[in-house]
């Protein structure tokens, strides 16, 4: 579906996109993460053929983006900021994006009752889009961006500043999507969404850094992680004892990311003790994509 090899892209003096190579399989749920300014709007907008790249080679559908753009229809892209009319309805703002593609009245007035049914967006068909809660103004983006069936999906953090009951939802509609036959690129600040793509790749200081399973990114991470359970309320109280890489507090809890597992946790157990604080247990447990990420970002900036 997509294959970009040495994709290089600079503003000014900033290297946005640094020698990025990827590939998306037909079929997959692609999932592009990277903290802010790591260059996945940039790489996104080079496969959509909006940018042109300074260095490299991007094939979408066996074409150059410029071919897919000009023919229309095969490949849906929602930007981080959807430009929808607030003072037109739902359905005018369907119409207007499906008139874009030259649609028929009558293929739109049917595409657009099949995907408002799938989004739950059907019966705020006559509501002005500004009258929508983030959540729906999302839902109306993507619907936007189907309206031509794409065979390929490209979304840029669709569920950035959403409530998480909307991001759910949001990712349910992409399930489906999916499951229907459509390939799905999306791009998320989110690790837990990152969880629910069938291959990741972490995107940092505009170079591709790892892609993967989330399974292989977790199974293959070079610390451990320890949960701490303690009367310690500090949060910053993991920080400074040897052996520990990173930690987060979750109220009864610590994740501490270490190396050597036996003198973390004599590190631990013995730092607490002379604080006066109780160690209950000391327990390793499965890496989570937020700690991968920690991790990735470590290696490439520490």
């Amino acid at each position: 579906m997509i294959v970009a090899e040495g994709l290089v892209k600079k503003f000014g003096a900033v290297k946005a996109v640094d020698r990025a190579d990827l590939m998306v399989e037909a079929g997959q749920i692609f999932g592009l993460v990277g903290p802010d300014g790591a260059g996945k709007t940039t790489l996104m907008r080079m496969i959509c053929g909006l940018i042109t790249p300074d260095q490299g080679r991007i094939a979408v559908l066996g074409q150059t983006p410029e071919q897919v753009k000009e023919a229309g229809g095969a490949l849906g892209y929602m930007p981080q900021r959807f430009s929808l009319y607030g003072d037109l309805t739902v359905k005018e703002n369907i119409d207007f994006f499906g008139g874009l593609y030259q649609i028929d009245q009558i293929t739109i007035n049917n595409r657009a009752d099949q995907i408002l049914t799938v989004t739950n967006l059907i019966d705020f068909k006559s509501r002005f889009a500004d009258q929508l809660s983030g959540g729906m103004k999302q839902k109306l983006a993507l619907t936007c961006a189907l309206i031509t069936r794409p065979k390929l999906l490209i979304l840029d953090e669709p569920t950035y500043g959403v409530d998480p009951e909307s991001r759910k939802e949001f990712w349910k509609i992409l399930y489906q999507l999916n499951q229907e036959g459509m390939t799905i690129m999306v791009s998320t600040p989110y690790m837990d969404e990152a969880e629910l793509c069938h291959t990741v790749a972490f995107m940092i200081r505009g170079k591709i850094t790892a892609v993967n399973t989330p399974q292989y990114l977790k199974e293959h991470m070079k610390y451990h992680v320890l949960e701490v359970r303690t009367d310690a309320k500090d949060p910053m109280i993991m920080d400074d004892i040897s052996g520990v890489f990173d930690s987060a507090f979750f109220g009864d809890k610590f994740h501490v990311m270490v190396e050597d597992i036996q003198y973390a946790r004599a590190a631990i157990i013995e730092t607490l003790g002379q604080k006066g604080y109780s160690c209950l247990s000391v327990e390793e447990i499965r890496p989570s994509m937020e700690e991968v990420f920690v991790a990735m970002v470590e290696k490439e900036v520490g």
